[in-house]
């Protein structure tokens, strides 16, 4: 109100000044204000390359920490061991305080076992904490903030090794999202569009099989600040016309929740940077991702047979950058290590010739890799 009887006018944003602030000023001059976006949201949200730099060495920091902590949960499931959502969660957070620049957790970490992996923002308890075996199905999603920057960064893993097998659901709905986000990574778009042009690449592969989710895609992320942040958004809804800028950091984020039985959700963080395109339609400028998020996908729960070629050659150039990222930080680690290398091996989709016994035939009845008599590929050539 003392701004106000000096004679000046304020600026409000209203997507985050309260109704109360807008109110006093009125009450005192009735065209006290402003209303237009603020002035700090889009310079703060298009990072510098010095933040960039530093998003990037936190991520790798955080690779490590995740590597380890994956190692010590698999380990423990194979040996038939039981551990608590709670333990998991307090175990993830001292691999991350070994990290260098580690300051705290950049928010409570959610590690959802079977059913509580459907629920979105679950937080588990000491007492009432679920326990994670061989057979269960592990949602984490978990942060840290480091001196350089803030991770954020959600993964399902299916405990027990090839002893324990996922439901034909569970792969079914862990590909439709896994699908959708690769097709939002290898999004390319023109510049000036908003995230939300983006999010029904994510939701495709779950609307084709009558399934879907009831949360945004993505968000903004900060460089050491708000692991939220705006005012960017990659999600449905459309009123958001915030464009995508170069520079930008969003989490790519789709996922599914069976209500009472698990959830699964895929996120790695994203970088908006340009594109280099065949063509530029009226001279414009194009835009894509680059990935901060450096930890395994578990193939364990892929359906091949959902997959395309290219979406398949995606898991192994994002899995060959984890190794060759993260591998070198974990050189006194064995454990991890091992973990990591088995982690990241190529997979490839199966293919009608692959049948053993039908190989073993043609191997007998003398064909050759395109099953035609050796005798008539001889006389041919």
């Amino acid at each position: 109100k003392s701004v106000v009887r000096e004679g000046k006018r304020i600026a409000f944003d209203p997507a985050t000044t309260s109704i109360g602030l807008k109110n006093a000023a009125k009450e005192e001059k009735s065209d006290s204000f402003i209303e237009r976006p603020s002035p700090i949201d889009m310079p703060k949200a298009t990072k510098n390359e010095a933040e960039l730099a530093g998003m990037r060495e936190a991520h790798l920091r955080d690779g490590v920490a995740l590597a380890k902590f994956f190692a010590w949960m698999d380990a423990l499931t194979k040996k038939g061991e039981t551990v608590s959502e709670y333990v998991a969660g307090a175990e993830l957070a001292n691999f991350r305080a070994e990290q260098s620049g580690f300051f705290e957790p950049s928010f409570p970490s959610i590690v959802g076992e079977g059913p509580n992996g459907a629920v979105i923002h679950y937080r588990a308890a000491k007492d009432t904490a679920r326990g994670i075996k061989a057979g269960s199905m592990l949602l984490v999603d978990s942060g840290g903030q480091y001196e350089c920057g803030t991770t954020d960064c959600t993964r399902v893993y299916h405990f027990g090794g090839d002893a324990a097998q996922p439901t034909p659901f569970q792969k079914e709905v862990y590909t439709r999202v896994l699908k959708g986000h690769i097709a939002v990574d290898q999004s390319v778009w023109p510049e000036n569009t908003p995230g939300h042009v983006l999010d029904a690449y994510a939701r495709r592969p779950l609307w084709e099989g009558g399934l879907n989710y009831l949360h945004g895609t993505g968000h903004g992320v900060g460089a050491a600040l708000n692991v939220h942040e705006g005012p960017q958004s990659i999600s449905p809804r459309f009123t958001n016309q915030t464009p995508l800028k170069e520079g930008m950091i969003c989490s790519n984020e789709p996922g599914y929740y069976e209500d009472g039985q698990f959830g699964v959700r895929i996120e790695n963080l994203l970088i908006v940077q340009p594109a280099e395109t065949k063509h530029q339609f009226n001279d414009g400028k194009y835009l894509k991702f680059e990935r901060l998020t450096h930890t395994p996908i578990q193939t364990k729960l892929i359906d091949l047979d959902l997959l395309s070629e290219s979406e398949v050659a995606w898991i192994n150039t994002y899995h060959q950058e984890v190794w060759e990222k993260i591998s070198p930080r974990l050189t006194d680690e064995p454990v991890a290590l091992d973990w990591l290398f088995d982690h990241t091996q190529p997979i490839e989709k199966p293919r009608p010739d692959d049948d053993d016994a039908s190989a073993g035939v043609g191997a007998a009845a003398g064909e050759d890799v395109n099953g035609k008599p050796i005798e008539a590929a001889t006389s041919a050539a």
